[in-house]
C-alpha cells in the first residue's frame, strides 16, 4: 500500500485459477469419408437374397413415403452380412429407401455402432467409463491388447481381432464391462479376458453374462435386502375394510 497527492492506492493480488481439460481425441472417421483400397465407391454391395426379403418386410411397416424409417434396420443388416458398412453399402442403402445419400451418411457419422472400418472377425469392445474405470478397466484393456496381439483402435494381424475403446456398455453394476460383437462379459479380471480371447482363437464360443458367478446384477456378496417371504394380499389393511381373519404367511 502506497500513498501519493491525490488518493491512497491499494494493491489487490492477482487470482490466478488453473484451468485443465480432458485430452482431445481426433479422429477423422467420425465425419469424414476418404477412398482407399478396401473402401470406395467401385466396390459393388449387394444384399443376400435373404436380407433382402428381409429389408423388404421391414420397410412394409411404415407408409409410403416413409421409408427412411427403416434406415436404422438396413445400417444393422449391411453390418450382420459383412461385419462393417463401407461407403458402397451407404449408396445402396440409400437407394433401396429411396432417400438421399446424405442421410445415410449423417446416419452412419453420428452413431458409433456404426462401423465404417473393418473391425474384425471379432470387435472387442472395452468400456472405460467411470464405473468400469474405478473397477480397472485400464488393467483389462491391456490384458485385451496382450491376448489379441492387437493395440486399441486397430486390427490384429490375422484380422480376427478389432479392439475398440467405447463409453458406457449400460451394465455400470457389473463393471469392468467387456463386449465382443453382442455378447456381454461382465465382472470380469484378467484371467477372465484370457479365457474368453483364448476360446474365441480356438473356434468356441465363451459363456456370456457375468464371469464371477453372478446370476445378474444382484449384490456380489449375496442379497441385503428381500430376504423374508413378502406378506399376503390385505397385510396391515384395517379389519373393517377387508377380511377380519388375519392374513396367513405367503412363500
Amino acid at each position: 500500500m502506497f500513498v501519493n497527492r491525490f488518493k491512497v492506492v491499494q494493491k489487490i493480488p492477482q487470482i490466478v485459477r488453473n484451468f485443465s481439460c480432458s485430452k482431445n481425441l481426433l479422429s477423422e472417421e467420425l465425419f469424414v469419408h476418404r477412398d482407399s483400397n478396401d473402401n470406395n465407391p467401385q466396390i459393388p454391395f449387394e444384399f443376400t437374397e435373404a436380407n433382402m426379403t428381409r429389408l423388404c418386410a421391414i420397410i412394409q411397416n411404415y407408409p409410403q413415403g416413409c421409408q427412411r424409417s427403416a434406415l436404422s434396420a438396413a445400417m444393422d443388416i449391411v453390418q450382420r452380412q459383412i461385419g462393417w458398412i463401407p461407403i458402397s453399402a451407404m449408396h445402396k442403402v440409400a437407394e433401396v429407401l429411396s432417400i438421399p445419400r446424405m442421410r445415410v451418411y449423417e446416419w452412419a457419422t453420428f452413431y458409433t455402432m456404426c462401423k465404417r472400418r473393418y473391425r474384425g472377425k471379432f470387435n472387442v469392445k472395452v468400456c472405460v467409463t467411470t464405473p468400469c474405470m474405478l473397477r480397472g478397466s485400464d488393467v483389462i484393456l491391456q490384458a485385451v491388447e496382450e491376448a489379441t496381439c492387437c493395440c486399441a483402435g486397430s486390427l490384429s494381424a490375422d484380422r480376427m481381432f478389432g479392439v475398440d475403446v467405447v463409453q458406457c456398455q449400460g451394465a455400470c453394476a457389473n463393471a469392468p464391462v467387456l463386449v465382443v460383437d453382442d455378447d456381454y462379459y461382465e465382472d470380469v479380471n484378467v484371467c477372465d479376458v484370457h479365457n474368453i480371447i483364448q476360446t474365441l482363437k480356438s473356434g468356441g464360443i465363451p459363456p456370456c453374462g457375468p464371469q464371477s458367478g453372478r446370476f445378474a446384477a444382484e449384490p456380489i456378496t449375496g442379497l441385503t435386502t428381500l430376504c423374508e417371504c413378502p406378506p399376503s394380499p390385505g397385510f396391515g389393511i384395517q379389519a373393517g375394510l377387508g377380511d377380519a381373519s388375519p392374513p396367513l404367511p405367503r412363500c
